[in-house]
C-alpha cells in the first residue's frame, strides 16, 4: 500500500516533468522560423484574377463614364469601351474601393493605371477604327489595351517589367480578349515585325519623341505620347503621319511614369 506521503511525492514529480515538457515545447515553438511568404509566381497568379462584378461595381462604372463626359469627351465608341470593360479587374486589392475614382492608380514596380479621363482623352485623339493596328507602349495592367480591343482595335502591347507583362498577358487571357498580344520588350524601340501601326499610344514618358515609333506609322499615322522629365509637368503630344511630313500638336500639360530602358541609361 502506497502512503500518503509517496504519492504527494509521485504527484509531484510528474508535475516537474510536465513542466519541463511545456518549456521546451515554448523553446521550440518560439525559435521556429516564420512561415516563407508569397512566392512572387503565386502574387503575380491571384493580381492576374479578375475580380468579381456586382451591382455596385455597375454603377460606380456608368458614373465614372458621365463624369468623363462631364468633362467634354463625347466619343461614343470610346465610352462605350469604358462603360463596358470592368477597371476593377486591372489593380490590385488593396485599391478595389478606389477603381472607379478619377485619379491614376498604383499598380506595383512603380507603375501605375492612368486616370479614367486621361484613357479616354488619349483614346480619342486618335481616330481609331474597328480593325486598326494599334501598338501600345507600357502594357501596366493592360487597362488601355482592354479599352482599345473592346473597341475592335487589333492591339500589339509592350511592357518593359516583366512581372507586370505576364499578369497583363494572363488576366488579358482570362478575360477573354484574343485581339490583344503583349511582349515583354523595351517599347522605346517599338515592335518593327508587327509594323506598321495605324497607331500608337505610349503611356508612359519619354524625353523626346522616340524616331523608330514614328517611322512605324502609317502614312497616315496618329500617335499620342507624353514627352518631358521624370517627377515633373510633360506635354502630352499628337504625332500625325502625313506621307512625308510629320506634324505635331501640343495637347497640354499631364504627369506620367518616365519611359524606362536601355536608352535611358546614363
Amino acid at each position: 500500500m502506497i502512503s500518503r506521503g509517496s504519492r504527494i511525492l509521485v504527484m509531484a514529480i510528474g508535475a516537474t516533468i510536465i513542466l519541463a515538457v511545456i518549456l521546451v515545447l515554448v523553446r521550440l515553438w518560439r525559435s521556429a522560423p516564420p512561415p516563407p511568404a508569397s512566392s512572387p509566381t503565386s502574387q503575380s497568379a491571384e493580381s492576374a484574377v479578375p475580380s468579381v462584378e456586382d451591382k455596385t461595381t455597375i454603377i460606380a462604372r456608368h458614373k465614372m463614364v458621365e463624369d468623363i463626359k462631364a468633362q467634354g469627351l463625347q466619343d461614343e465608341a470610346v465610352l462605350q469601351a469604358m462603360d463596358t470593360v470592368p477597371r476593377h479587374n486591372f489593380v490590385p486589392p488593396e485599391a478595389l474601393q478606389d477603381a472607379y475614382d478619377d485619379r491614376p492608380l498604383p499598380i506595383g514596380y512603380g507603375q501605375t493605371i492612368s486616370s479614367p479621363y486621361i484613357v479616354a482623352w488619349m483614346t480619342m485623339v486618335l481616330h481609331l477604327k474597328p480593325g486598326d493596328r494599334v501598338l501600345e507602349i507600357g502594357t501596366g495592367s493592360g487597362y488601355q489595351a482592354a479599352i482599345l480591343a473592346q473597341m475592335g482595335m487589333e492591339v500589339y502591347s509592350m511592357e518593359i517589367i516583366e512581372a507586370l507583362a505576364n499578369q497583363a498577358a494572363a488576366r488579358l487571357a482570362y478575360m477573354g480578349y484574343k485581339n490583344i498580344t503583349v511582349m515583354q520588350a523595351d517599347g522605346y524601340y517599338g515592335w518593327s515585325a508587327q509594323a506598321p501601326y495605324d497607331a500608337i499610344i505610349v503611356t508612359c514618358a519619354p524625353d523626346h519623341i522616340p524616331p523608330a515609333l514614328v517611322g512605324q506609322l502609317t502614312d497616315s499615322g496618329r500617335m499620342v505620347l507624353p514627352v518631358g522629365p521624370p517627377g515633373s509637368y510633360q506635354t502630352l503630344w499628337l504625332v500625325e503621319k502625313r506621307g512625308d511630313q510629320v506634324l505635331t500638336t501640343n495637347l497640354g500639360d499631364v504627369i506620367f511614369v518616365p519611359l524606362t530602358g536601355q536608352h535611358s541609361a546614363g
